[in-house]
């Protein structure tokens, strides 16, 4: 799942030096570019590999593949706050980086497979809220006019990043080595520190806390400290899930996921929870709690969406691999190509949907956050109807030609243009204040759960009569019809006053 690339809107008239965006913005949009590049290569292979170089089953590739990128996205709320209390922003940073580059070479040996996708779950969390933040620290002031253009600037080095790596990585993987595809997704990470370390002086006081300096020599020790505990720490956790494993392993899996999603939201809880003894964190009254029922209400679809979406690199790259004539003439297209077409058409279309977004807001035919987002679900299911076709002819002994998943892969990411940005911002703006990082906490946890979803999805079906496909198709398109009529109560909901 990229990120949607917002728009800056017009902004007021401004003299050239204060429309000039800061020196760090540069330093931020190469560093994310190279560690998303890392990111999306180990991704685009990782169930190639794991089915094709080590033997796993489809089912087990997949399941490792869901509670992979899960953890992904859950981890950022952990490295977030030891930032915030402990490490500071760019020093934290640098850990998660070193942490993920080592990751990332460890996955050129299969006997490090687990400790070394551990490595990358820890280092992300430790990265990756990091650097985001960050962007906003370059400008001094919270109405500063610069600021949507810079993020929207970070957010083009995120595609960019997502864009490069599966035509880098997947390439070296899939027709040269996967340890040459892996190692390349290492060497991205690396120059990617490398770059934000040499440049940080461009920085300025974005990401240090008031005592701290700018990283330097001093400072190994405890990167290297912080480092080698993340290490013994995946260690320790994966000894310890050699003997919870089993037990959990046996449950189903709708009491997996509930287990699963009560004790990360209690941890969530006890790190962002609002204090009762602090200003402005009075109890919330009734009109606070109908905006946060509005906002957990559409969380619900969300995941049913991300479950939907997240399929990219798992069935979909197994069915680009396994079911698509790729030969162009004597060159055979890697399957990891096709995980290029989500950023490709992000770039291309993101200011085309902002643009959209505001005539329409500005017009009779205004739509709702939850309207837009109910839009992208549907749009999600017509995407899942192609693939369904597309399954249906391979499921005869033939394969399909390149263009059915380029053109699923084109549809979903509309989808994504109409639903992920615009969830972003509804969570920001309907948020009360006072519980505004729980609320931020609680939706990135809805991405961490579809993703595990993902990967169990087709296992769950097995033996229902349901095909995975079609199942997508109709449960995208119900879920999106059934938002559209429940909108107009969350709209007044998430106006409650």
């Amino acid at each position: 799942m990229t990120k949607a690339t917002p728009l800056a809107g017009a902004e007021p008239q401004a003299s050239a030096a204060d429309t000039r965006q800061p020196a760090g913005i540069k330093v931020l949009f190469f560093t994310e570019m190279w560690e998303r590049f890392s990111y999306y290569g180990m991704r685009a292979l990782l169930v190639l590999y794991l089915v094709n170089a080590l033997g796993y089953s489809r089912d087990n590739a997949l399941a490792l593949y869901g509670i992979y990128t899960g953890l992904v996205y859950l981890t950022p709320l952990f490295g977030g706050a030891i930032a915030d209390r402990i490490l500071g922003k760019r020093r934290a940073a640098v850990v998660g980086g070193t942490v993920m580059m080592l990751g990332h070479f460890a996955m050129a040996f299969e006997p490090l497979l687990h400790v070394a996708l551990g490595l990358l779950v820890v280092g992300n969390g430790f990265f990756k809220p990091n650097t985001t933040s960050m962007v906003g620290e370059l400008y001094e002031r919270d109405d500063d006019p610069r600021r949507a253009g810079g993020y929207s600037i970070f957010y083009m080095g995120i595609n960019l990043g997502a864009f490069f790596s599966p035509l880098v990585a997947g390439t070296l993987g899939e027709k040269y080595g996967w340890h040459y595809g892996f190692a390349a997704a290492g060497v991205g990470m690396a120059i990617g520190l490398a770059q934000f370390l040499w440049q940080q002086k461009d920085l300025g006081r974005s990401g240090l806390m008031p005592h701290q300096g700018p990283v330097g020599m001093k400072d190994l020790p405890q990167i290297a400290l912080w480092s080698l505990g993340s290490l013994v720490f995946v260690v320790g956790a994966l000894q310890a899930w050699r003997v919870v494993g089993p037990v959990f392993g046996g449950l189903p899996v709708l009491v997996q996921v509930l287990i699963a999603l009560g004790v990360i939201g209690g941890a969530i809880f006890a790190i962002v929870r609002p204090d009762p003894q602090s200003a402005g964190h009075a109890p919330l009254n009734s009109a606070e709690w109908a905006r946060v029922l509005s906002i957990v209400i559409v969380m619900v679809f969300v995941i049913a969406f991300w479950t939907g979406f997240e399929q990219a690199g798992g069935t979909m790259a197994l069915f680009a691999d396994q079911n698509t004539q790729r030969m162009v003439g004597s060159f055979e297209v890697p399957a990891s190509w096709f995980q290029s077409i989500n950023p490709l058409v992000i770039v291309a279309l993101a200011p085309v949907f902002a643009l959209l977004w505001t005539r329409l807001d500005q017009s009779r035919y205004k739509m709702g956050d939850t309207l837009k987002q109910a839009l992208g679900m549907v749009v999600l299911g017509l995407g899942f109807i192609v693939m369904a076709m597309a399954q249906g002819i391979a499921d005869t002994g033939v394969k399909v030609g390149m263009h059915w998943l380029a053109i699923v892969f084109v549809i979903h990411t509309l989808g994504e243009l109409m639903l992920s940005p615009v969830g972003l911002s509804m969570v920001s703006r309907v948020a009360p204040a006072k519980v505004l990082s729980l609320m931020m906490g609680v939706w990135f946890l809805s991405s961490a759960a579809a993703n595990y979803l993902a990967g169990v999805m087709e296992q769950m079906l097995h033996g229902s009569g349901y095909a995975l496909y079609p199942f997508l198709a109709a449960f995208a398109i119900g879920a999106g019809v059934l938002l559209a009529v429940l909108s107009p109560l969350l709209e007044r909901l998430m106006k409650a006053k």
